[in-house]
């Protein structure tokens, strides 16, 4: 350069600059639980046979058919490109990947067991989608039987009681008065249908907004595991889905209290939550 006739006065060294962080929107819809169990399986093999693992997440990004999920994956492979660790970036998309399942992939990445930890995450995810089936199955019948009821009384009081009500009064009989409590209860019913299907509205939209808060949540939840026959049902699956996440995560090497604090957020019942804490 001095030959050239140009004086060097200042020399800085150029660092590669890292690519931003990708964060998924906190508002995107969750990945379902067997597109997530599905990934985790193959991703645990690919990992076993040796595959480099930002060659595996391009892998499955490509192949993975759920697009939310696929989303996820290719952001996780821009920021373990960049320097991030797998945990790290898993976490940037808790769409897809929540605490329980970042905290174990880092337990994973400090041991060196990545491909133990995503069997066991797998497996704990392909549980907990059998546990939700059975429960789901479990409660088809007393839903099924208690809408139908409904449909039953509100076609009766609708329909079938103004017919036989017009029918009596042209007779002009003197009714039972069990029969004309029937009649008077369908005229009501006609009436208030209006005000019965906006207040039902009404009520669900408040009942979701209250519970969108915490002591919301924590008193609809203790309601709800006193409601019979939904009660015991919702306690043994609590129960159930506690044992399952502290010991996977104690298994995994998650630290007790750490473990504790992720078993009581995915536990999805507040009552349980406030337990734990």
């Amino acid at each position: 350069m001095s030959g050239a006739g140009v004086t060097q006065r200042t020399v800085s060294v150029a660092t590669p600059r890292r690519a931003p962080a990708v964060v998924a929107n906190k508002r995107a819809r969750k990945v379902p639980a067997k597109s997530l169990a599905v990934f985790t399986r193959q991703l645990s093999a690919m990992i076993d046979a040796g595959l480099p693992l930002v060659q595996c997440l391009e892998l499955l990004a490509k192949e993975e058919p759920d697009k939310r999920l696929a989303a996820a994956v290719r952001a996780v492979r821009v920021d373990v490109e960049s320097g991030a660790s797998l945990a790290e970036a898993m976490a940037r998309q808790p769409h897809a990947f929540n605490p329980l399942f970042t905290h174990m992939v880092a337990a994973g990445e400090s041991a060196g067991i990545l491909d133990t930890i995503f069997k066991r995450l797998s497996t704990y995810i392909e549980k907990q989608v059998k546990l939700q089936s059975q429960v789901r199955a479990a409660m088809i019948y007393p839903a099924a039987v208690v809408t139908i009821a409904g449909i039953v009384v509100a076609v009766l009081l609708w329909m079938v009681i103004p017919t036989f009500a017009s029918l009596f009064a042209g007779l002009g009989a003197k009714l039972p008065l069990a029969t004309r409590i029937v009649i008077r209860a369908s005229e009501l019913f006609i009436f208030a249908l209006p005000a019965l299907v906006a207040g039902g509205f009404a009520l669900a939209f408040v009942i979701r907004r209250y519970y969108a808060i915490e002591a919301g949540r924590l008193k609809i939840d203790g309601i709800l595991l006193r409601v019979p026959l939904l009660g015991p049902i919702l306690r043994k699956v609590a129960v159930a889905r506690f044992c399952r996440t502290l010991g996977t995560l104690i298994s995994a090497g998650v630290p007790i209290l750490t473990a504790l604090d992720i078993t009581g957020r995915t536990s999805g019942n507040a009552v349980v939550e406030a337990a734990v804490r």
